[in-house]
């Protein structure tokens, strides 16, 4: 089967497109060949750069260039801002193309809230309509779009965010200068619905309980977003009392990079205040990272599943949490254990196989049995 992925792609900067390399590399795994069409600056094996979100023809250049790839199915990987102006409205015209010529398309959507704007509505109705089947990563949104969009409800499949099978860097605290501290990460963009800030406020009563605690924050801003938050976060961790066992480390790291400050976590921080699923919450659980977390649905669900964490809501609680997991030998150890044996369903090969067998659900000219094959 070949399967196109309609998707930014890395190097760009961007969730979406760490999820479509793992979700691509897995997919092609298991002997299915896979092409990308992505924004410019995607760079790749079989990688076909062909727009800017600020096109005004967004349409016929994906549609140019997937038609005479001659995909068995195209995927596409949703979010509001990838497909130009108006919430990404374009994408509506290229999925009615690829209606008409009988290109089957599956859609993931990225960001799915459970109450929906009259435009996020517009946009929805469009996809669901159009696509052959739509993905979801949580259960509760499944059940927004079949509220929303009933007529639709046998194309809605539910696959979660992928976990890396990885290994720990073992050198890793050496490597920060951070050799018997225990340590506490932040990590991503910082934005105030990441909610890094309220961790930065409560750090010095952990750092009361506990001298040899050290707040890790890693990740960076997005362009120039944000300027007014990003001058009131730094203003913050400079002004901190725990200033000294605070370490900033800035930068879209490269994949080694981010895996040796993930190892260097004992725990992982996401008091989130809005938000679906997140890629940092999948890298946590590849690492058997224990993550104390705002109780967004996705979160629970996630912690429901695999049981490696704590649900907070309060600052109390958060800082209760912290320290009870930093403290605790052998709570944390039990949380390890439990993200190590419950996070299997989650692994990318595993990920990888549900996708498949939707594309064979919507794909109606192969053989069943056919295999993809290369040889050079």
């Amino acid at each position: 089967m070949r399967v196109c992925y309609v998707s930014t792609y890395p190097p760009i900067e961007c969730g979406i497109a760490s999820y479509t390399r793992y979700l691509a590399e897995s997919i092609q795994s298991i002997n299915d060949e896979v092409i990308i069409v992505s924004q410019n600056g995607a760079k790749g094996d079989n990688v076909f750069p062909v727009y800017s979100p600020l096109d005004n023809d967004i349409a016929t250049k994906l549609f140019h260039i997937t038609s005479k790839l001659t995909p068995d199915v195209i995927n596409i990987q949703h979010d509001y801002n990838l497909y130009g102006a108006d919430s990404g409205v374009q994408l509506l015209d290229f999925l009615y193309r690829c209606k008409i010529a009988q290109l089957p398309t599956v859609t993931t959507l990225h960001t799915l809230y459970e109450d929906l704007d009259r435009t996020q509505r517009i946009i929805l109705d469009g996809i669901t309509t159009t696509s052959d089947a739509v993905i979801v990563h949580e259960p509760y949104q499944k059940t927004t779009l079949e509220k929303y969009f009933p007529v639709n409800r046998d194309k809605y499949f539910v696959i979660p965010h992928g976990v890396r099978q990885a290994s720990k860097v073992d050198n890793a605290k050496k490597l920060l200068g951070l050799e018997g501290k225990k340590v506490i990460l932040l990590s991503g963009y910082f934005r105030p619905s990441k909610g890094f800030h309220r961790i930065v406020k409560i750090f010095p009563e952990v750092v009361n309980r506990m001298k040899d605690a050290v707040l890790l924050i890693s990740g960076k801003m997005r362009g120039l977003e944000f300027g007014e938050y990003r001058k009131y976060f730094f203003d913050l961790i400079k002004s901190s009392p725990a200033i000294d066992n605070i370490m900033v480390l800035s930068g879209q790291f490269p994949q080694h990079t981010f895996d040796t400050i993930m190892s260097a976590a004992d725990v992982l921080a996401l008091p989130y205040e809005i938000g679906a699923q997140s890629g940092i919450l999948a890298q946590s659980a590849a690492f058997n990272v224990p993550v104390v977390m705002s109780p967004l649905k996705s979160f629970a669900h996630w912690n429901e599943v695999v049981k490696g964490g704590v649900i907070a809501e309060t600052d109390e609680e958060y800082k209760e949490a912290l320290v009870k997991i930093l403290e605790d030998e052998e709570y944390r150890a039990q949380l390890i254990e439990n993200i190590k044996q419950n996070k299997s369903p989650l692994l990318w090969p595993e990920i990888a196989a549900h996708h498949q067998s939707i594309y064979g659900q919507v794909v109606k000219t192969l053989f069943t049995g056919s295999k993809y094959f290369y040889y050079q």
